[in-house]
């Protein structure tokens, strides 16, 4: 291995710190990724929204449209099947709750 100049060795080494921010954040979305525990619709926040695992379920609520599912809302989070409304839970990708919007 050559040697490496004062300079050159600081230039990396404060490359590879600025980089740091890079890594972590990318590990942090690969281990958010992992399975998320299913939304209880008992839950007190799901049931606050009628949050239904099924949207036909919901085709009583005056707020339901024919189509309207998580996965199709703008919430649906794909990569883990979260909702950003209810960020500690996976939801059913054919459930649906009162807040859904659409996903333009």
């Amino acid at each position: 291995m050559g040697r490496q100049s004062r300079r050159a060795f600081l230039r990396n080494s404060l490359l590879g710190i600025a980089a740091l921010p890079l890594g972590v954040g990318t590990l942090s979305r690969q281990s958010y990724a992992q399975e998320l525990p299913r939304l209880d619709p008992n839950d007190e926040q799901a049931q606050a929204l009628n949050y239904v695992e099924d949207a036909e379920q919901a085709s009583d609520h005056p707020s339901y449209e024919e189509g309207e599912a998580c996965r199709n809302c703008m919430f649906f989070e794909r990569r883990n099947q979260s909702c950003q409304l209810f960020p500690q839970n996976s939801v059913e990708p054919d459930g649906w709750c009162q807040s859904w919007i659409t996903q333009d």
